[in-house]
This record gives C-alpha cells, structure tokens and sequence, in this order.
C-alpha cells in the first residue's frame, strides 16, 4: 500500500451560515456561489461583501474559498466577466471552478493569477482530457461523476495534476450539465443555473385518448422514474485516497446547515483516522449510523465500482430512513450551573429526547429535563422559531455545537 498525501476536504456552502459551519466542522475549503455565472441560482449565493467575509473567516481556520463559476454561457451571458473574475480575486478567493473555455478566457484575461479549477460540468472521464487540460495550464480537474476508482487511479499514474472527486450527495440522472429536461418541461436552463429537477418528480402512464385521469399503473402514488439514489463513500473512502483523490468533494450547496455539519464531520473523522494509521484502517459502523441522520434518499457508490443498474435509482416509495430535525443551535455554556443557551430552529421541549453534536465527532444523548426562556421564565416547549432558550444539559457544549432530534 502506498501512502497518500491527506486530501483536501471540500464542502459546500449556499450561504455564510453555511460556509462558517462547514469550516468550524473540519472542510479544508467550502465552494460557494456568487450572483452570476453559477449553476445554483436558488442557493443564496454570495454577494462580494459576503464573499469577502467568508474568505476572511476560512483564512483564520486554514481554509479556502472556491467560487462555481461553471453556467454554459450563451452570448448574453458574457458580459461582466472580466469585472467579476477581477473582483474575485481582489476579494480574495483561491480559486474558481469553470466549464466554458469562453469564461476560462475572460479569467485568465482579468485575473491571471487567479486559479482555475475544470468543473465536473466539463464531463471530464477519461486521462486524456486530463492530460489536455493539464497541458492548458490548469492545475485541478474535477471529474465526471460516471468515472470508476480504477479510472481515476489509471489519471493519476499518467497525468501530473490535482484530481477533485465527488464523495458525497445528489446524483444527476444524466451526464452532469447535459440534460435539458427542465429546459423542456419548465424553460428553466440547467446549464445556465435553473435546474427544475425534472428527473426528481413523480411520472405516471395513463390511457392515450383519456382525459388523463386513470393510470395505466396500479403501483403506489410515489411513482418516481429517473430519480438516482445519492452518492455516498463513507465505507469506501480509502479506495479513493489510495487512488490519488487530491480533493474529496461534498455536494450540498442547497442542503441544511445540519446537512453540511453532519456530513462534514464525518468525513473530516474518517479521514483522520484513516490517516493515524492506514495499514491497520477499520470502518466504524458508527460513521455510517450518523451519515443516516442527515441522509434525504437512500445511498449508493454510483459509478466507483460497477455500472449502477436499477438498485442504484429509486422507483416507488424511497426506502424509510431515520430522519431527524435540526431543533437547535448552542449559543453559549455554563459551565457553573451546567445550562446551556439555544437557539431554537425547529420544536422541541422537556421530556424530549435529544441529541448534542459538534466538531472532531462529538456527540451525545440526553432528555430534557427542565427548559427556560430568555428571560429564566420556565416553559414546557420552545415553539417559536429562533427563539432563546436555556436547557439543563449533562456535558459541556461549546459554541457552534448543534441539537437535533428523532422526528
């Protein structure tokens, strides 16, 4: 076995919520969005104010901050370039992740020392391409998500370059960047940010020549057709460093602030251990457990090993997995009377069982006992939304530790 160098890890991050949590919970960078050129037009995004706030709050940790730059432009889309590549990196971003050779142009022009990054919207599958861009002088590819292990270890041994991959997340039921199902069915362009997620709504067959009402089908009213199951690696992950994987990627931009804290941690925890020893590595089913808090859909390893085939997608009722709410955010501690201060984010109260989670893999089980509001007034439930309450909790907590329970 040949020990690899520890990959960075990679998170997202729709907005500075989301950004501040990724890094406090162990991502070595967060790839987040600005106002234009971006594929998430309904993440939140970024304006350069927050960029600037963002990359000033990474730094301090030793993280970095990317921006998707990565829409296939049309001609319209084309003018400001220069100004927001410019603008990048005066704020100082460490690097954009692009796919049109046109925006690849106008970064170079109005930013030449500004990194560039291939996104996996460029389809990149093979060690060619990689060697064509490496030859362009780009330093980062992000692959294709249909690439195995084995490929991805055959790029490495034949191309000097940093390789980004995907751990983690929704999948695209077609190539990333080349389905125009929304297009069709919404005007909404995925390519240009406005992805509708056709492949995600539930399709029937019904009678030709009816009024549309009796279907053809007698299965359950949870009727879904393309819809892929999410990727995952949690099990896998030293297959994917000992391939030479430089940046473990996360996808989520749009997910919860629970979502990224919880997935992160993982991974962060994985990787670490993974690292204090790799001859003698072992999976803890525990890693996985905790995955399943923050997982929407059941998970697969997609492309990595096999070609995924129809146990890979989810047709009918998706599999029942855990679900649990974010119910709070811990404000502060003390550690004389042992009360902690939350921020409510969803309804929760005494007799509940909850759970206590924050970084480097912390975590434990109470019930609540007593709960007061702001004012030290007692109350039986928190059931208005952001609202401060204090709760008897039975270990310390710190700042940016984060209270969930089972639904």
């Amino acid at each position: 076995m040949t020990t690899r160098q520890k990959p960075e890890l990679l998170a997202p991050a729709g907005n500075l919520e989301k950004l501040k949590f990724a890094v406090h919970y162990g991502a070595d960078a967060v790839y987040i969005g600005g106002r234009q050129f971006g594929l998430r037009s309904k993440a939140g995004n970024f304006t350069f104010e927050e960029m600037q706030e963002g990359v000033e709050f990474a730094n301090k940790y030793g993280a970095k901050v990317y921006v998707a730059t990565n829409i296939i432009a049309h001609n319209e889309n084309l003018e400001g370039a220069h100004d927001y590549f410019k603008k990048l990196y005066e704020v100082g971003i460490a690097a954009v992740i692009v796919a049109d050779p046109a925006l690849i142009q106008a970064c170079r022009e109005a930013a030449p020392d500004l990194e560039i990054h291939i996104s996996t919207q460029a389809s990149i599958a093979n060690w060619k391409t990689v060697e064509f861009w490496k030859n362009e002088g780009i330093p980062r590819v992000v692959l294709a998500r249909e690439v195995s292990v084995a490929e991805i270890r055959e790029m490495k041994e034949k191309v000097d370059i940093e390789i980004e991959a995907f751990i983690h997340g929704a999948m695209c039921i077609s190539y990333s960047g080349r389905c125009v199902l929304s297009n069709h069915m919404t005007a909404r362009d995925a390519n240009r940010g406005g992805c509708a997620q056709s492949c995600r709504w539930k399709y029937d067959l019904f009678e030709d020549g009816t009024d549309g009402t009796v279907a053809v089908s007698d299965q359950s009213d949870e009727q879904y057709t393309m819809s892929s199951q999410d990727l995952s690696m949690v099990e896998h992950l030293p297959d994917l460093i000992e391939a030479g994987v430089d940046s473990l990627k996360i996808e989520g931009r749009m997910k919860s602030i629970h979502y990224v804290a919880t997935v992160v941690n993982v991974y962060r925890k994985i990787i670490d251990t993974y690292f204090e020893d790799p001859e003698n590595y072992q999976m803890d089913p525990e890693w996985v457990d905790e995955i399943w808090k923050a997982a929407q859909r059941s998970l697969t390893t997609a492309f990595y090993y096999d070609e995924p085939t129809e146990k890979d997608q989810l047709f009918g009722k998706p599999a029942r997995i855990p679900k649990y709410d974010f119910a709070g955010l811990v404000l502060d501690y003390d550690e004389e009377t042992q009360i902690a201060t939350i921020q409510q984010r969803n309804n929760f109260g005494v007799g509940d069982e909850i759970e206590f989670f924050g970084p480097h893999f912390y975590h434990y089980k109470q019930t609540i006992t007593e709960l007061w509001d702001e004012d030290d007034e007692p109350i039986d439930r928190a059931k208005h939304a952001m609202m401060i309450t204090k709760v008897k909790v039975d270990q310390p907590l710190k700042y940016y530790d984060m209270m969930r329970k089972e639904k």
